[in-house]
């Protein structure tokens, strides 16, 4: 299962990250996002865990904890939406 956190303290780091949720199992992946330019966090990232039980616990225990003087919010990810080519909203120059 894939789950979002959101809300993270700017010093949190991928490792930070993964040795959070894994008291509740395997890890499978943690990646703190960053800004493309500044290489900065934006506060949020992805945890990746194979088994669902042992992510809903985490879910469960971590949403609202405080991490890094920050009540982070955790929920399963939602699937990344398609890019419309569509490019009505921009200007024509």
């Amino acid at each position: 299962m894939n789950m979002y956190v959101s809300n993270l303290g700017f010093q949190v780091s991928d490792e930070d990250l993964r040795k959070l949720f894994e008291p509740f199992g395997a890890v499978s992946s943690a990646k703190v996002i960053t800004d493309r330019e500044t290489g900065r966090s934006r506060g949020f990232g992805f945890v990746e865990m194979d088994v669902e039980a042992d992510a809903s616990k985490a879910m469960s225990a971590l949403h609202s904890k405080e991490v890094a003087g920050r009540a982070i919010s955790v929920s399963q990810a939602r699937e990344k939406e398609p890019r419309s080519n569509n490019n009505s909203s921009r200007g024509r120059w």
